[in-house]
């Protein structure tokens, strides 16, 4: 009986999964989802309405100016009509910058300090805006639920609920799909993310070849702490610099006009 149920769910959950797949903008690449637009920008609007009443907006007006300028000319080129685009400065010296489903950008204070001109901004806003439009968040959702249904489905077929194994298979299951396929896909949509804010950098007619020096700039806070690599959510700057070296030709030569 046990064989016929995991039979069919190998049947029928890759029928499944593959109705449900979407494709991402420039790097086509597959990608499974489970959440809907209107649920990812409901929930965008939700978080950056929690953000607001939280963080402190700085009051830099030099600074916010160019946060401004440079999102709303990325904006231009990110071809997503049904984004409420938005761009806050937040006072906090920290390291960081996200753009929430919908078109919610935010930036730190802190960023400033290595974005050290509007092209070097440009580099961070694009790659953020990049996630957003490529819907990493929405997948990376989509997959936990997929993991989800999966270790539920097992757990019932194996005849392994609510005995002695499941909290040993509950924690072999998640550091599994954990080390083996959820940091992996956030390292892929890192690198894609680097490469969609490169394009959409040089059809706001950023010059691209400036994101090098953001990263030089990153590398050298970090020098000191690389990680083990098959652990992080994120490439090492280094490997990061080399892939966008890789790629700088053929996205100057199609997308940047001077």
């Amino acid at each position: 009986m046990k064989r016929v149920i995991l039979t069919t769910l190998l049947i029928v959950m890759p029928i499944f999964f593959i109705g449900c797949m979407g494709k991402t903008p420039y790097t086509k690449r597959h990608q499974l989802m489970l959440v809907s637009v209107e649920e990812e920008n409901t929930l965008g609007l939700q978080a950056s309405n929690n953000i607001l009443k939280k963080e402190k907006l700085s009051s830099d007006k030099v600074a916010i100016q160019m946060v401004k300028k440079v999102g709303a000319n990325i904006a231009k080129v990110a071809d997503r009509s049904d984004f409420k685009w938005e761009f806050n400065l937040i006072d906090k010296d920290e390291l960081n910058a996200f753009c929430l489903p919908g078109g919610k950008v935010f930036v730190y204070t802190g960023l400033l300090k290595v974005a050290k001109s509007e092209s070097q901004l440009a580099t961070v806003m694009s790659h953020e805006i990049a996630h957003a439009i490529a819907r990493h968040g929405a997948e990376k959702m989509s997959m936990q639920q997929a993991t989800n249904v999966g270790k539920n489905l097992l757990t019932s077929a194996l005849g392994i609920n609510n005995s002695k194994w499941t909290s040993t298979f509950d924690m072999a299951y998640g550091f599994g799909s954990n080390v083996g396929l959820v940091l992996p896909h956030s390292r892929k949509q890192e690198s894609e993310a680097d490469r969609i804010g490169l394009i959409l950098m040089a059809k706001a007619s950023y010059n691209p070849n400036d994101a090098l020096e953001f990263w030089y700039n990153m590398q050298k806070l970090n020098q000191a702490d690389e990680g083990f690599v098959f652990l992080r959510t994120h490439p090492t700057d280094s490997d990061r610099i080399e892939n966008i070296k890789k790629l700088l030709p053929d996205i100057v030569k199609s997308y940047y006009k001077k």
